[in-house]
């Protein structure tokens, strides 16, 4: 798949190594001079947090060249990805130049206020651009809000949308148009209340940061708004929230229906506090500050299965790719796992090998629904041995083997290599309880159990079962 990046700023970068980094072809137009070596430091900073991400083995990334003229970015495209000047008389003779190359591919807009029915006046085909505003960092915040106008047909939303999964994001469908769409009217009432703050000396850019920062912002980050206040009402729930909280209102606390007059001295007003706030650090140093917290956030949201966090799961689901499933995973060493020595930490290699008890429990029915009714399967001996090492980035796969088992009790052998080089084995005895007590398992489950322990004893002996601790070879 190619997509056509037109555009290689901030924003037009960020969509560049998400496609990029998720195995598309890219081809960049950006008359700046300096637009490659700009792309190149956004794509390092990707390279550092989106694979972060992932449990599962990023895709091949695609090949990256730029183009000479938009035409020759477009040609061929499958989706084509606008990122210029938010000046309409500029988006629309861009427009005019991709329909000629390419009549077909979607050109979605980055736009950050215009509606797709204002980029589409003029248009030979206006049902070909719509509106997929993302967030900054684009390679890793999901929220992609795709905005249609009534020329847009079905089938080209759906088709947006697509792409946006294909990529990790999350499409958030606005069926009706609005100037700004959402997030960014939200954004601006923050931001128009803070400039009053600042300029009547309330607050400095300092203090307003971290009223967000240490407040709000955290609960927003994984329950928005509604939510955050459904809770506020107690047990009695939004209606008692409203009722007590509904009267402030009316209350004269914000100033959003104003605008501080935009002159140099609010300018140099908020310029100079944010950089005593903010200036110790370059651009890219706080571009990599924030985007590790991001993985951070968005790693314990992944671990819950909440929030953007299981737009991450239902990706790596989307790629994941396992020839027996639940007898082969694919993983990749990510970040976290590594060592002062820059190799993984043991506590990762029994990660992975109860990634792959989970997945084979999962598949013979022993998953999360049966641990619910008290059933389930516990492991009472572990056996690991270390017989290589694996870095940052190394892509990892993981294989289970059942060497016995009876209806109550399975033992199993999971290889981790790399790229065919053994890095690891582990040996474990899983026995099955029902109430905290050894137990059959349901029959139901010793069926499908029994089924792959039949079917692996045609297989040899792994080298290495059973061996004690310090046994010599």
């Amino acid at each position: 798949m190619k997509a056509a990046i037109i555009g290689g700023g901030v924003i037009g970068g960020g969509w560049a190594a998400r496609f990029l980094l998720n195995g598309w072809d890219v081809v960049v137009f950006d008359p700046d001079p300096q637009a490659e070596r700009k792309l190149g430091e956004v794509l390092a900073n990707a390279r550092l947090s989106l694979p972060a991400l992932s449990d599962v083995p990023m895709p091949t990334e695609g090949q990256l060249s730029f183009a000479a003229s938009m035409a020759e970015a477009a040609a061929g495209a499958d989706y084509i990805q606008e990122s210029v000047s938010e000046r309409l008389e500029l988006k629309h003779r861009v427009y005019a130049e991709l329909q000629a190359a390419n009549g077909t591919a979607v050109i979605g807009s980055s736009t950050s206020g215009f509606m797709a029915s204002d980029l589409q006046k003029g248009s030979a085909n206006p049902g070909q651009i719509i509106v997929a505003h993302p967030f900054n960092p684009v390679y890793l915040l999901p929220l992609s809000e795709v905005s249609p106008s009534p020329a847009n047909p079905p089938e080209v939303v759906e088709r947006t949308m697509e792409v946006m999964r294909r990529i990790g994001m999350f499409p958030l469908h606005l069926k009706k148009e609005i100037d700004a769409f959402l997030g960014n009217r939200f954004l601006e009432a923050v931001w128009r209340e803070a400039l009053w703050m600042l300029k009547d000396g309330v607050a400095t850019t300092e203090e307003i940061d971290e009223s967000i920062r240490m407040g709000f912002g955290l609960r927003w980050g994984q329950m928005g708004l509604f939510e955050t206040y459904r809770i506020a009402g107690g047990e009695a729930g939004m209606k008692h929230f409203m009722a007590q909280f509904g009267p402030a209102l009316q209350w004269p606390w914000t100033k959003l229906t104003d605008v501080p007059e935009f002159n140099d001295e609010l300018v140099d007003l908020v310029a100079s506090q944010s950089d005593a706030q903010s200036g110790a650090y370059d651009f890219r140093e706080l571009e990599r500050i924030r985007d590790a917290n991001l993985v951070g956030f968005l790693r314990v949201l992944k671990d819950r299965d909440w929030g953007a966090g299981r737009v991450l799961r239902e990706h790596d689901a989307l790629r994941e790719a396992a020839p027996e499933a639940g007898l082969e995973l694919h993983r990749q060493v990510l970040p976290a796992w590594i060592d002062y020595n820059g190799h993984m930490t043991e506590s990762r290699y029994y990660e992975l090998n109860s990634h792959a008890i989970d997945a084979f429990l999962a598949l013979i029915g022993a998953g999360l629904d049966y641990v619910a009714t008290g059933r389930s399967f516990y492991s009472v001996e572990t056996h690991i041995r270390h017989l290589g090492e694996a870095k940052l980035g190394d892509r990892l796969t993981v294989r289970l083997q059942v060497l016995s088992a009876d209806d109550k009790r399975f033992r199993s052998f999971v290889r981790i290599e790399r790229e065919g080089a053994l890095l690891a084995t582990v040996e474990q005895l899983c026995l099955h309880v029902d109430a905290g007590k050894s137990a059959p398992a349901a029959p139901e489950v010793w069926e499908k159990l029994k089924a792959v322990a039949d079917a692996h004893a045609s297989q040899p002996m792994p080298e290495g079962a059973g061996r004690a601790v310090g046994q010599k070879r």
